[in-house]
């Protein structure tokens, strides 16, 4: 049985879901709650189909978002929900574990992210990662001396600061999203690479 029109219609299904679950987290202020949705019908298509569905459904998502809200905020579902779809999609399929696909998906969110802030940047025609690193220095300064310290850190270790603190964030983020995926495409016949047991423990304490 030729399973490839199977194929093209779960890719363009996935394909919809995607950009649906963007525009609504977009337009109804849920993004915080949906992003953890927002890689995984990529990642679903290469569990199912492998690497070339899913980077179809990626490019199919990412146009589909050009034509309905335009280039800048699908660039920003590309860069990089839509390639995280894909790295874990990859770290799915071939059983790597958490902690390795955790990693390589917080490298990848935290560039990602800084990406965004120069893409906006652009946009808003003002150097954006300038301003927010220099407002943070006037913030520690200010700190500093109500402290009574002398040192003030300076405009590159609060950069590096900046970028281990979405380092952080993206850590934290790759985790949750792992136990959502963990929960839900297991249910679907898709299951992911399995968790550490303290994360079992953990679920089955919560009755997940």
């Amino acid at each position: 049985m030729d399973r490839r029109p199977l194929a093209l219609v779960e890719t363009a299904l996935l394909s919809s879901t995607g950009g649906l679950v963007w525009i609504v987290g977009l337009y109804l202020g849920l993004s915080p709650l949906l992003r953890l949705f927002f890689p995984l019908p990529i990642a679903l298509s290469y569990l199912r189909w492998g690497r070339r569905a899913a980077w179809m459904t990626n490019l199919v998502t990412t146009l589909l978002l050009s034509v309905l809200i335009g280039p800048a905020r699908s660039i920003q579902f590309l860069i990089p929900y839509g390639l995280l779809g894909i790295v874990l999609g990859f770290a799915w399929h071939r059983r790597r574990s958490w902690l390795s696909a955790i990693l390589w998906g917080a490298v990848l969110s935290t560039a990602g992210l800084v990406f965004q802030i120069w893409l906006l940047s652009v946009l808003a025609g003002d150097d954006l990662w300038r301003y927010l690193t220099v407002q943070i220095h006037t913030w520690l300064a200010w700190g500093f001396d109500r402290l009574g310290l002398l040192a003030t850190p300076s405009i590159f270790l609060v950069q590096l600061l900046v970028v281990g603190t979405l380092f952080l964030q993206s850590v934290i983020y790759l985790f949750a999203i792992h136990v959502v995926a963990w929960v839900l495409l297991e249910r679907l016949g898709n299951p992911i690479s399995p968790p550490p047991d303290w994360v079992k423990s953990l679920v089955d304490e919560e009755g997940l």
